[in-house]
């Protein structure tokens, strides 16, 4: 880490609101890691492996870090609620800081993508993820930026759904997937910048 790169952190973690929230969303627990689910965790964990940071501050029902990101504050959590809880851990984010839902930016797996590729959109319903389904029934609001990262379809439409998404990935889907968290990070700069489209252009699928 540059003597640059070590200010920098300290000034982010010294305090201060937020201008941002970003979650990742996924599964907390050993048992969890490297799983479909846990995509938003992942690729958060990637935002701050690059933004030489940590995500191990305990609040909000959640692991919280910070960075500085396209010249803004951000709060980066990751909800330890669990899956279909996930709203209980945003909220209180989001009513602390008094951020806005327009202001929060949400990243979190999808089985309708091949695994790697990136959607993003501005808002929409929950389609059938309960994480989301959660953050939008808690918070009343479904305005927010979203990245969905795919993890693939499950391997034959009688194969369990909740055992599929739990399930790890591959050692052949890892390269592939840890190119689409770093896209994803990409993509936030960008995002908050006002440059969704952009962001869109360069990584949708």
């Amino acid at each position: 880490m540059s003597i640059f790169d070590l200010f920098k952190q300290i000034e982010t973690q010294s305090g201060g609101k937020p201008d941002w929230l970003i979650v990742g969303l996924g599964n907390p627990g050993l048992q969890y890691e490297n799983t479909r689910h846990n995509a938003g965790f992942l690729t958060l964990d990637t935002v701050a492996k690059q933004e030489n940071t940590t995500i191990q501050r305990m609040k909000f029902k959640g692991l919280c870090g910070d960075a500085t990101l396209g010249g803004q504050r951000c709060l980066l959590l990751k909800p330890t609620t669990y899956m279909n809880n996930s709203g209980e851990s945003v909220v209180q984010a989001m009513q602390f800081y008094k951020i806005p839902a327009e202001r929060m930016i949400v990243i979190y797996d999808d089985i309708s993508l091949a695994p790697g590729k990136l959607r993003i959109r501005r808002k929409g319903s929950a389609g059938g993820h309960n994480g989301i389904k959660s953050i939008i029934e808690l918070t009343g609001e479904d305005a927010f930026l979203r990245i969905k990262i795919g993890v693939g379809q499950k391997p034959h439409k009688d194969y369990n759904l909740a055992d599929w998404v739990l399930s790890k990935f591959t050692e052949s889907e890892m390269p592939q997937m840890q190119t689409a968290f770093e896209h994803a990070a990409e993509c936030l700069p960008l995002m908050i910048q006002g440059k969704t489209d952009q962001a869109m252009n360069l990584h949708n699928a």
